[in-house]
């Protein structure tokens, strides 16, 4: 008996997640909850408790908004490390991105990160390209200002 189809049906997922990245919701489920999700966006409820870490995961660009601050450390795949100082109410732009997460602070940090779907949405994506909303939000400006001459 060849061992070709094992070996097939068993590489075939593991590619998939490789080439196509590690849904939060589905990777890191207790720290990832999906609030709604539609064709065009993905919302998605962040919590780490105090001094709480993730395995790697990817995002699609996006905004995150923060409920409760915190000191997190980032760390993406290639290794490169970030500390972040997040404040209350606060939202950021964030293009795709891969990464693990830990809460250095003693006290939980809470978020919504709203994921855009779409050309260029994941983190194998993200090298070079400008966000797609940085584009559509030009080209309205554009026809505003051409309007009101």
């Amino acid at each position: 008996m060849s061992s070709k189809p094992l070996f097939v049906a068993l590489f075939i997922p593991i590619a998939f997640t490789v080439v196509f990245g590690q849904d939060p919701t589905k990777a890191e489920s207790s720290h990832y909850k999906l609030a709604f999700e539609n064709e065009s966006v993905q919302v998605v409820d962040v919590h780490y408790g105090p001094h709480e870490k993730s395995g790697m995961h990817d995002h699609p660009g996006g905004v995150v908004v923060v409920i409760t601050g915190g000191h997190l450390r980032l760390t993406d795949q290639h290794g490169r490390v970030q500390e972040v100082f997040a404040k209350s109410g606060e939202s950021r732009w964030f293009p795709p991105f891969k990464h693990k997460v830990e809460n250095l602070g003693d006290s939980p940090y809470n978020a919504v990160y709203i994921g855009i779907k779409g050309k260029h949405s994941s983190a194998r994506d993200s090298a070079n390209h400008q966000p797609q909303i940085d584009v559509d939000k030009a080209k309205i400006l554009a026809a505003l200002s051409s309007t009101t001459r």
